[in-house]
């Protein structure tokens, strides 16, 4: 991590919302997600967020041998996006503690605040946790 990867960081990140970032296409094989409206899905908000946590703090961390994986959300998904509308994610950075970073978070579609609520993400030397992760697959396999 960086000297400069401090608390009060703020970013700004937008995404247009494409026809398969809605409800249907979170989980195809769901029948019951295949008849709910084509809006944007909780899940893929969630993702949203953390992409835009990740664009705004790797700059800050030496990325790629370090990285973030998330830890903590919670959030409100309080109005609904169809497709073609620009979500805009606003976040601040209100707490490094050790390798556990903290945000706030808020986004709106252009018509309306769709969320708002809080990410943790711990950052990780990426070797060493992939080795763990491959260690643990080879666990289940083996079982």
């Amino acid at each position: 991590m960086k000297e400069s990867l401090r608390p009060g960081l703020t970013f700004e990140f937008k995404f247009k919302v494409p026809e398969n970032k809605t409800v249907p296409y979170l989980y195809p094989e769901s029948p019951e997600f295949q008849l709910m409206p084509k809006v944007l899905a909780t899940g893929y908000m969630v993702g949203l967020f953390e992409w835009a946590c990740i664009q705004a703090i790797n700059p800050h961390i030496e990325w790629p041998d370090e990285q973030t994986v998330g830890i903590q959300v919670n959030v409100s998904h309080v109005a609904a996006t169809p497709p073609g509308l620009t979500v805009t994610v606003k976040g601040k950075l209100e707490k490094v503690e050790g390798r556990k970073l903290s945000f706030s978070l808020v986004a709106d579609d252009g018509v309306d605040t769709i969320s708002g609520g809080t990410h943790d993400r711990f950052v990780i030397k990426a070797e060493k946790f992939n080795a763990k992760m491959a260690a643990k697959a080879g666990k289940s396999l083996g079982a």
